[in-house]
């Protein structure tokens, strides 16, 4: 998403070399590597972490396999929506498929928490009789899942500060590390103490922590999905730029939202009484949108204000 600077919020939107935004996009176009090596290591962890699991008698264990098997789902699907959102505009979708990002980090944030309910329902049912569970065996895989999920969680660094898609795969497997080692603590414990309730105790800390993560990846793509204002884009601060553009006496039709979750698109009709302006005026003003406000595809409409018009979507 792009990122606001509110310290240059005193300067004109017409002076190109005062913007100080980024270039987004890199992240997602990057990251076709990223996911692959995440997919390979988190598909053979998953399927022996389900095993070591059965074996161990642990439902935690168990638990943590299934939910990094929905993570290799999610990264699936976070792969192919930025795959699909590089692709040019074409016939009836002249937006390309951009929103597809959207699509995936919205569909990643709703399968989580689905599944967080059949983890929580398995460890409630595991209190009434708590099994034996190997410690050892549980410390050791969850040691290993440590390993795994934080070299994954790092192969997303980069693409995650501009991506709300690879954020989500991020946040996933930054949480599924801080897991892992919970149940590093619980297996050690065990072996300790033998105090075996507190396997399921651990399958619901784990459940917390994925809707805790899950949350706010789930509340942002709502908001994009309904078209709201990016939450890194401050609407009035751009309403104010505009009308400080020499010879702009008013804005209206302001609407600001996502194409994608690394792109952003504007349109804003700008009343300026002596006609329009000239197209370097135009190409000068889009430009430094992009730049300040990471607002990549501007459209702007130029009237003279003879009539009094108003957003047909205005109150």
């Amino acid at each position: 998403m792009a990122h606001l600077h509110t310290a240059d919020h005193s300067h004109t939107c017409n002076h190109a070399g005062h913007g100080h935004g980024h270039v987004h996009g890199a992240g997602a176009s990057g990251s076709g590597s990223a996911f692959f090596i995440a997919v390979f290591l988190n598909t053979a962890f998953v399927v022996a972490e389900f095993a070591f699991g059965f074996i161990a008698n642990s439902t935690a264990l168990m638990a943590d396999a299934g939910h990094n098997l929905s993570d290799v789902f999610g990264l699936l699907l976070a792969w192919g929506a930025a795959i699909l959102a590089r692709r040019a505009p074409a016939g009836r979708f002249t937006y390309g498929l951009r929103g597809t990002s959207i699509l995936a980090s919205l569909a990643n944030a709703m399968f989580l928490l689905v599944a967080c309910g059949g983890i929580a329902w398995e460890a409630v049912q595991r209190f009434s009789q708590a099994p034996v569970v190997n410690g050892l065996t549980v410390t050791l895989v969850a040691g290993v899942g440590i390993a795994i999920n934080g070299i994954s969680a790092w192969l997303f660094v980069k693409g995650s500060k501009g991506d709300l898609n690879i954020r989500g795969a991020y946040l996933h497997m930054l949480a599924d590390a801080a897991v892992s080692l919970g149940v590093v603590v619980a297996g050690v414990v065990m072996m300790f103490t033998g105090w075996h309730w507190l396997d399921p105790v651990v399958s619901l800390a784990i459940v917390a922590v994925i809707v805790a993560g899950t949350w706010g990846l789930l509340r942002e793509s709502v908001h994009l999905v309904l078209d709201a204002v990016p939450a890194d884009i401050d609407a009035q601060a751009v309403d104010a730029c505009l009308r400080q553009l020499p010879g702009v006496s008013d804005v209206h039709d302001l609407h600001i939202w996502a194409m994608s979750t690394t792109e952003n698109a504007l349109t804003a009709h700008l009343v300026i009484a002596d006609g329009h302006p000239g197209d370097a005026f135009i190409d000068e003003v889009t430009a430094n949108l992009h730049m300040r406000f990471g607002i990549q595809h501007s459209t702007l409409q130029i009237e003279q204000g003879t009539t009094a018009h108003r957003c047909c979507l205005a109150p």
